[in-house]
């Protein structure tokens, strides 16, 4: 029993070209358009994750959201953020020329790159900007090496 099957591209021709297509698309916008790419839904909140000797840093971009109403988990390696995004709805009478901003609840997973330890997490907000600092094990931190005295060479 095979584990795949092989497909031909070209038995359906239009397949193929739609494909092409898209990935054409894709470029253009990539090359032309950047701003277009960055516009796309993505993930969210969008994050920044950065070190330093003792301690990592995520900083994630949460315009509008009530702190206190974060959930904030460290979890087998993970830094789990939790919440919902409300927008203010308008009027019934309101006609949208664009809609962007999207609202609802959110989960965002991020693998951190290290260790830390949960029972010193600190997290601030300001201006949008969520700030998680979570200190690294003792055991995990850069050391310093001992110099010890260069050894006398022998002459014989």
């Amino acid at each position: 029993m095979p584990i795949f099957t092989f497909r031909d591209p070209w038995s359906d021709p239009f397949r193929e070209m739609e494909r092409l297509r898209r990935q054409m698309e894709r470029l253009f916008e990539e090359t032309f358009a950047p701003e277009l790419v960055r516009m796309r839904p993505g993930v969210y909140p969008p994050v920044n994750i950065s070190e330093d000797r003792d301690n990592l840093y995520v900083r994630a971009e949460l315009p509008g959201i009530n702190p206190v109403e974060l959930e904030i988990t460290i979890h087998e390696g993970n830094l789990i953020l939790r919440g919902e995004r409300k927008i203010p709805e308008e009027s019934e009478n309101v006609n949208y020329h664009r809609r962007e901003r999207e609202s609802g609840f959110f989960r965002r997973v991020v693998a951190l790159p290290s260790p830390v330890n949960p029972a010193s997490v600190e997290a601030s907000y300001k201006n949008g900007i969520l700030t998680i600092k979570m200190a690294k094990p003792e055991e995990i931190k850069p050391r310093k090496s001992r110099s010890r005295p260069p050894r006398e060479a022998r002459h014989d």
